[in-house]
């Protein structure tokens, strides 16, 4: 029995070796683990944020008329240029029956006033004469003759404002009956004129459309757009968790939808205060100005997009992010370096801008290290005869 357990003992003990050896045979048949490696090289890398809007002009002219009526004629349409004064339309005035009364009615108790006013002169001259020729005669004194000419004074300077309230009163018929009035000039007139020089963005009314004044009730209608298509913005929105890395005076890449390899440079001029929800999500309106260096006509209202250059660092050292690691404890970031085959070492790098690909590299690395790449690889298997 003994001598049975000791074979049985044996036999396991060889089993063990035996398993053993095959197992460290087998380790050393396996394929090596082996990590590529990747140089640092010189980038331009930008770090920013992208905003959506439009292109508009800085400033929008609205031509109103200051009379209502009809649109008789008009004389330019979109896409012209033209100088401040330039006629864009005229305007047919149609009488409004009861201010036409009204104004008709004023007339006539102007004239009613001048003739009294006239008549009331006329009595004061004749008393004025009388009174002269006593006065010439010694028979009055001089105290009386004086009254006598201060109340003609009065008469006639009360004709000669009255004369003028009629003229007024004349001038406001002929307003209301035809638009315009003698002696007025340019303030009471039909014609609608450019009040700035620019390009004709839209002429939203048509021959024959009625137009209302503008006044304190009314916005009035407009005739007319114009613009310095020469001075362009950006208008965007931007969202709530990207408005805190940007500030005014950010420089701007603008892209146009509609204009091929073409980028437009614009500085932020304008974040505004309070946002407004949209969709749930909270937006903040941008405005940046255009600094146009060629000849490209963008028209206004086309889309564009911003990139808002949050920072940029140019021909640095780089690597790709997927390099760094981070130290469970510190967070502090290091990459290991080849120092022979397959051999590495960790360095603890400084790092500086990133895009979330490249990241700029301050100190810990050179232009000729080999960093170690994570991603583990093993040689491609062989076939026989191949």
């Amino acid at each position: 029995m003994k001598r049975t357990g000791t074979v049985i003992v044996l036999v396991l003990i060889l089993i063990s070796f035996l398993g053993g050896i095959w197992y460290i045979w087998s380790k050393d048949q396996a394929d090596p683990v082996i990590y590529e490696t990747e140089t640092p090289s010189k980038q331009t890398i930008v770090r920013k944020t992208v905003a959506t809007g439009s292109i508009v002009p800085k400033e929008e002219v609205l031509i109103k008329p200051n009379i209502s009526g009809i649109i008789d004629e008009i004389f330019v349409e979109a896409g012209d240029v033209i100088k401040a004064g330039d006629l864009i339309a005229k305007v047919k005035v149609v009488p409004n029956v009861s201010s036409l009364s009204s104004a008709r009615n004023n007339i006539n108790s102007a004239r009613t006033q001048v003739e009294t006013a006239r008549l009331a002169l006329e009595s004061q001259r004749s008393i004025y004469n009388r009174q002269k020729g006593l006065f010439d005669k010694g028979v009055i004194s001089a105290n009386e003759f004086d009254q006598a000419q201060l109340s003609f004074d009065q008469a006639q300077q009360r004709y000669n404002q009255e004369k003028v309230n009629l003229g007024g009163a004349q001038q406001t018929f002929d307003i209301v009956k035809t638009g315009t009035a003698s002696g007025l000039g340019a303030s009471a007139n039909t014609e609608i004129r450019a009040t700035v020089a620019g390009m004709v963005l839209d002429v939203p009314v048509k021959t024959g459309n009625q137009v209302i004044e503008s006044n304190n009730f009314n916005d009035g209608t407009t005739i007319a757009t114009l613009a310095d298509v020469d001075k362009m913005i950006f208008e965007g929105k931007v969202d709530e968790s990207e408005v805190g890395k940007i500030t005014e005076n950010l420089p701007l890449e603008i892209t146009v939808g509609a204009i091929e390899n073409k980028k437009f440079d614009a500085v932020l001029d304008y974040i505004a205060p309070k946002g407004v929800s949209e969709n749930g999500a909270i937006q903040f309106a941008i405005k940046g100005s255009l600094s146009k260096q060629d000849t490209t006509f963008i028209r206004a209202g086309l889309s564009a997009n911003a990139s808002i250059i949050l920072a940029k660092a140019e021909d640095v050292l780089a690597i790709k992010e997927a390099l760094v690691q981070y130290d469970p404890k510190t967070q502090q970031p290091f990459v290991e370096v080849a120092i022979g085959d397959q051999e590495f070492e960790r360095r603890d790098v400084t790092l500086g801008v990133s895009d979330g690909l490249q990241v700029e590299v301050l100190s810990g690395v050179s232009e000729n290290d080999k960093i170690k790449v994570w991603n583990q690889l093993k040689p491609a298997p062989s076939f026989g005869g191949r």
